[in-house]
């Protein structure tokens, strides 16, 4: 069905396919918008000169409430984004792909896609291909994290930053891009540059995949020609007339005012023309009737507990700008304002990852767009309009409202199951860390660095197998009677058709 509906697709050398990807100006889709053939041309120069093969890397991990294209992109049309890698892995003579997911149904649907192709992580196979789960967490999307944990560490940052186009998976070359930037290439690569160029604006042709949802009646993900105003899309989602105000790029992005909505259409250079970001695609209005200060504390304390807790700026820093923010809602006046402008700028450029300085770009960006509410509750007692929580974020284990796509709820972070260290017994075996190190380390002394912790929902098979090897039987598995039931979820609303459509 998928040839059916998208045709043959022929191979192309290595300097063809850069130069598709840079007559259509194809940039990242997953947030940082780097170029991807100059991205392609670093890998290949970096293998040759080596003398090693490079791997390809997609990474389809979500792990941010607000998103959900890329959810809907491989359960919809895996062959497509296969489509992409392949092609790259043939131009740059990769014997590697690895898929890198966070949720149950994308595993499935790109594990069936990679069995209908004959592709198996086999030495027979000709090209190696895999998927790599992990877990759902904000730092887990990152392009270092996805890497390290292919490599069978934890799905966190190194710690030191460091190129994946010269040492990646392996310590080889690694091509590493974003879901939906495979699937556009794929698109443009059957059709030519000329043909897609038809679609969306001159200088960033073709069409951007959006999440839609915050205050609207029908959440939903919808593929848009670049060019198209951002208030046409508001408007199909059943947004408020003239909200208050509008995050673009997620909880690593902007908020513009409802002024600035009216001026803004989609694309990157737009958004960022008037103060938004495209990132990765998460737009999220919010109406009259809530306070903004209030919603972006509940997205600034979610952040803070998203931490990899490896570096000061991060572990530290954004529970500090937490709490400033806190402070502000409470009535701490201009010294409260200073301190979590203070907090903000000491925290960017100085994390082992993007993360913190996502985070306080939105918290800036928050204390600039909502003058008037910062003002009153700076220097008076409040907007007087209540928190109404319509940003969705993963809470106790659940799949969050009001978003698109929401998947399976234990793909949201922690079950129903709690796993405790009884000390009286552990000899430090490490076994357990070995077995499930999603939520086992191990310290100095060779002993676990927690007594208790919650068990993701995908990892439950995991935790069980850890307790039944302990060899000091100091490991045990209790529901936790407090955890809440999962979340209804919102069904997926597709707008648009067209051969050029990605979720056709």
């Amino acid at each position: 069905m998928h040839l059916k509906v998208h045709g043959p697709l022929d191979p192309l050398g290595g300097e063809q396919l850069a130069q598709l990807a840079e007559r259509i100006n194809l940039k990242g889709r997953g947030g940082a918008g780097f170029p991807f053939h100059k991205k392609l041309r670093s890998v290949a120069e970096s293998a040759i000169k080596r003398g090693v093969r490079p791997v390809v890397v997609v990474n389809g991990s979500e792990d941010e409430p607000a998103c959900r294209k890329d959810t809907v992109l491989i359960n919809r049309a895996p062959h497509l984004i296969l489509d992409g890698a392949l092609l790259c892995a043939e131009a740059l003579g990769a014997r590697t792909l690895v898929v890198g997911v966070t949720r149950e149904s994308t595993q499935r649907s790109m594990e069936a896609a990679l069995a209908e192709r004959g592709l198996s992580n086999s030495r027979r196979s000709a090209v190696r291909a895999s998927v790599q789960r992990n877990p759902v967490r904000m730092v887990t999307g990152a392009a270092a994290s996805l890497i390290r944990s292919i490599d069978g560490g934890p799905a966190i940052p190194p710690g030191r930053k460091v190129s994946a186009s010269q040492t990646g998976v392996g310590g080889a070359p690694t091509l590493l891009s974003n879901a939906e930037t495979f699937a556009q290439l794929a698109i443009a690569a059957r059709i030519g540059p000329e043909r897609y160029g038809h679609t969306g604006l001159y200088d960033e042709p073709g069409t951007v995949m959006l999440t839609v949802s915050g205050a609207v009646a029908r959440p939903m993900v919808i593929e848009v020609p670049t060019g198209v105003p951002l208030r046409y899309v508001l408007q199909l989602a059943g947004a408020p007339p003239v909200p208050q105000g509008v995050l673009t790029g997620g909880y690593h992005g902007k908020w513009i005012d409802a002024a600035t909505v009216d001026e803004a259409i989609v694309s990157r250079n737009s958004l960022d023309a008037v103060g938004g970001s495209l990132g990765a695609g998460a737009i999220l209005p919010i109406s009259q009737e809530t306070c903004p200060l209030g919603e972006s504390l509940r997205v600034a304390q979610w952040l803070a507990e998203e931490s990899a807790g490896q570096c000061g700026p991060c572990y530290l820093g954004l529970p500090a700008a937490a709490r400033g923010m806190e402070d502000i809602l409470s009535g701490g006046g201009p010294a409260a304002l200073e301190a979590l402008k203070q907090v903000a700028r000491n925290v960017k450029r100085r994390g082992a990852c993007s993360h913190p300085d996502g985070s306080a770009m939105f918290l800036e960006s928050t204390i600039k767009a909502f003058t008037d509410d910062l003002a009153a509750h700076v220097l008076g007692n409040g907007c007087g309009r209540p928190v109404e929580g319509v940003l969705p974020l993963f809470e106790g284990g659940r799949t969050p409202t009001g978003i698109p796509g929401g998947g399976e709820p234990e793909d949201s972070g922690a079950s129903r199951q709690k796993i405790y260290v009884d000390w009286t017994l552990c000899r430090g075996h490490g076994l357990c860390a070995d077995i499930l190190p999603e939520v086992f380390q191990l310290g100095a002394d060779g002993f676990p660095t927690v007594a208790q912790a919650k068990v993701p929902q995908y990892a439950e098979a995991k935790a069980l197998r850890a307790v039944r090897r302990c060899p000091a039987l100091a490991l045990r598995l209790e529901e936790d009677t407090r955890a809440q039931a999962p979340s209804r979820n919102l069904p997926v609303l597709s707008q648009g058709r067209g051969r050029r459509s990605l979720g056709r």
